[in-house]
């Protein structure tokens, strides 16, 4: 397809940033990084009296939003692509003190974003003490033998956010007795038995659980008595 003599001018101003060495037909200058058609001859930035604004090169959608609506001058640069036959946007033109004070806007922005963001990880972090705190009163309630800070302890590594934890799937955000107790399973495994030292011995995960299982009993019956004495 050949190269069409013009730019699509849906945009406005369009100014071409050329394939191939060009010359302004006006003050011989050249070869120009980017050039204005008039009439279909070429001509420099200044000779078409746009040599004040400057590049700002795309990518940020909002910043080149912000800098036209700030410019009372702006132009769209494009460049021909032979492979895909058409122009395409490469920036735009605008003048240097709108571009500043839309680079201000954007980081009051980004500024509002940050602040947001905090609040947000605020109020998540008090909803986290939150339901920590009410796993661990589950965890007492089943559990009355359970001493308060191994509660707080289990509850806190279970509901973990991210983790992937019981704490965090659906039952043990709604405190099933199933989530909770396995939650506590999980700890006493880990922390009052050899089960670690086994794993790291070569012993598979599932003998090593049958191995550990009466140890494991043993202290949930523990921590299971006084809520059958009060019963």
């Amino acid at each position: 397809m050949a190269v069409p003599a013009t730019p699509p001018d849906r945009a406005g101003l369009v100014v071409i940033q050329p394939l191939k060495r060009k010359h302004c037909t006006e003050c011989r200058r050249g070869p120009m990084p980017m050039l204005v058609l008039e009439g279909g001859a070429p001509r420099c930035l200044v000779c078409a009296d746009l040599g004040h604004l400057v590049l700002l090169p795309r990518g940020d959608t909002a910043l080149t939003r912000r800098s036209r609506e700030e410019s009372t001058l702006s132009a769209v640069v494009v460049r021909f692509n032979r492979r895909k036959s058409r122009y395409e946007r490469q920036g735009v033109l605008v003048e240097e003190d709108a571009l500043a004070r839309a680079e201000e806007r954007c980081l009051a922005d980004a500024e509002a974003r940050r602040r947001r963001r905090a609040r947000d990880a605020r109020r998540r972090a008090a909803q986290d003490v939150r339901f920590s705190e009410a796993f661990a009163a589950e965890i007492q309630r089943l559990f009355p033998g359970c001493p308060a800070e191994r509660a707080r302890a289990i509850a806190g590594h279970a509901s973990a956010r991210g983790s992937g934890r019981v704490g965090r799937s659906a039952a043990g955000r709604a405190l099933s007795e199933a989530a909770v107790t396995s939650a506590v399973v999980a700890s006493v495994r880990h922390v009052d038995t050899p089960y670690d030292l086994l794993l790291m011995g070569g012993v598979p995960r599932y003998e090593a659980r049958r191995r550990i299982a009466a140890g494991v009993e043993s202290v949930l019956r523990a921590w299971r008595e006084p809520a059958a004495e009060a019963g």
